[in-house]
């Protein structure tokens, strides 16, 4: 990712007086503005805070909300918690990657999807559920799964 520094300057002014305690919430403002956390964004942060890239990286990949790669157009999170696993969700899964095309924590080349798998969404009645981007599917079937990619597709192509 190329990365224009005036953007992460505009990132670094809300945070002026360079602390360490501001590492979470500059990686999460930097995170917002540029989606992911690339290696070169990690530099700037060390670079500004004074820290070491390890240490960013160290605290970045301690919590679950920080990324390391961007996300498709359409990010698909499929929970995988113990209700979503006793009603389908591991089969839902190796479906949904054939769909889409894209294993697990992956992006697809066209930048068109991505998948990734969480522990649980809190809607255990609900199960399996997936979300894509700020939409939610419940109680997903091979069949419904299916509709839901092909939808997407669709409503992806026309926007182009």
């Amino acid at each position: 990712m190329f990365m224009d520094t005036t953007d992460i300057d505009k990132v670094f002014q809300k945070f002026p007086n360079q602390k360490r305690e501001d590492l979470i919430p500059i990686l999460q403002a930097v995170q917002d503005e540029f989606g992911y956390l690339s290696s070169e964004v990690i530099n700037e942060v060390g670079r500004y805070l004074g820290m070491s890239e390890n240490k960013i990286y160290g605290v970045a990949t301690f919590y679950d909300n920080f990324r390391f790669t961007s996300r498709g157009r359409h990010h698909f999170r499929l929970c995988h918690g113990t209700a979503c696993h006793v009603a389908g969700a591991s089969t839902i899964l190796k479906e949904l990657e054939k769909l889409i095309k894209v294993s697990e924590g992956e992006t697809g080349e066209d930048g068109l999807f991505s998948l990734e798998v969480v522990s649980c969404m809190g809607a255990c009645g609900l199960a399996p559920l997936i979300q894509v981007n700020d939409k939610f599917y419940t109680n997903i079937t091979l069949d419904s799964l299916k509709e839901i990619v092909v939808s997407i597709r669709k409503k992806d192509k026309a926007s182009i």
